[in-house]
């Protein structure tokens, strides 16, 4: 049984959670508590139980945010059409969208146990032999999902994949523009070069849009038990994903453990050979992957920017936030670098 808290968690209203808990998802009793698992920079998670059974529910941060981004309804409905496939994902049991009952849309999901593993001490513990298991796991199971026929999963209308890379040039740019609370020239130009420079892409897909390997819960034997944190899922390009999870590894050496470092540890894949990894699991080539790089550089430095503009306005829960804005200079400046590799 979870502890009791001396008070609601922030952006969770018990008593209203309840009352929809009772009548909306199967086997819940009534009377709930709940703790908020730290950690994340965006959605809020919690870990919420009746005494009996324990769930997890999602729902998006406090304060601003930007369209079109935490939607709780994407990530609901793409782990629901992944249940039957080769892709690990929890067990999806309701979805809320009447914002009277936390002021926000949210969902109810299985609890899985499982280990996020976020830095690179804590996969040390484990040693290099289980660490490049775990590791190789991470890319196959990428692999697996960019292998799935939306189609035959219901979610042949999740995404428009025709023009994709451009919108999602577009699209980061004015949510950029929405977070904006100071200049970042930077910007401007890898914006304006990523718009210049857009290649015809990759075969359509299923993308996770953030996935790292603390977006998955591992278990005790080393195995991807759930991947997680849908919120950007969408039909396009699956390059963005593979671009985006050597982005992680980059930016782990270069910030450490401000940001997620796991790939750091004794045993990881090296970027090499979890291109080579990916390339032997898939069909897909890999050209021009310095546009897919720069873009990742670009997504990233948003979404982070959009966190940085929370965090002024004391609108995030939890700590470490104050690092967040050097970061997405960081990242301006290295996805120009980016864009003349490969």
């Amino acid at each position: 049984m979870i502890a009791s808290a001396p008070q609601d968690p922030p952006g969770l209203d018990l008593a209203r959670l309840s009352d929809w808990f009772a009548a909306s998802v199967p086997g819940a009793a009534a009377d709930l508590t709940a703790r908020l698992i730290p950690g994340g920079k965006s959605n809020l998670t919690y870990e919420v139980g009746d005494g009996r059974k324990t769930w997890i529910v999602r729902r998006p941060p406090l304060g601003h945010v930007l369209a079109t981004a935490h939607d709780m309804t994407r990530e609901y409905h793409v782990m629901s059409a992944l249940q039957a496939t080769d892709v690990p994902v929890p067990t999806t049991y309701a979805l809320c969208s009447d914002i009277d009952v936390l002021g926000a849309p949210f969902y109810v999901m299985e609890r899985v146990a499982g280990t996020a593993y976020r830095h690179a001490a804590e996969l040390e513990r484990l040693g290099p032999e289980r660490t490049r298991v775990i590791s190789t796991r991470l890319v196959d199971t990428l692999a697996a999902l960019h292998a799935v026929d939306p189609t035959a999963v219901g979610l042949a209308d999740f995404g428009r994949p025709d023009g994709f890379l451009a919108r999602q040039v577009s699209r980061w740019k004015k949510q950029l523009d929405a977070s904006y609370c100071r200049d970042l020239p930077a910007a401007d130009e890898l914006h304006a070069r990523l718009a210049s420079g857009v290649p015809t892409g990759s075969a359509p897909g299923i993308v996770h849009g953030d996935y790292r390997l603390d977006n998955v819960l591992t278990d005790g034997r080393d195995r991807l038990a759930a991947v997680i944190d849908w919120e950007m899922a969408t039909l396009g390009d699956p390059l963005t994903d593979v671009a985006l999870l050597v982005l992680y590894q980059r930016l782990g050496r270069l910030v450490g453990v401000a940001v997620a470092d796991a790939s750091s540890a004794p045993g990881f894949l090296t970027e090499d050979e979890i291109l080579e990894r990916y390339a032997a699991r898939s069909t897909r080539p890999l050209p021009r992957f310095g546009f897919y790089l720069g873009l990742a550089a670009f997504k990233l430095a948003a979404i982070l920017e959009g966190i940085h503009y929370r965090h002024l306005r004391g609108q995030t829960v939890g700590a470490g936030f104050e690092r967040i804005g050097g970061v997405t200079e960081l990242l301006l400046g290295a996805g120009l670098t980016y864009l003349k590799e490969h």
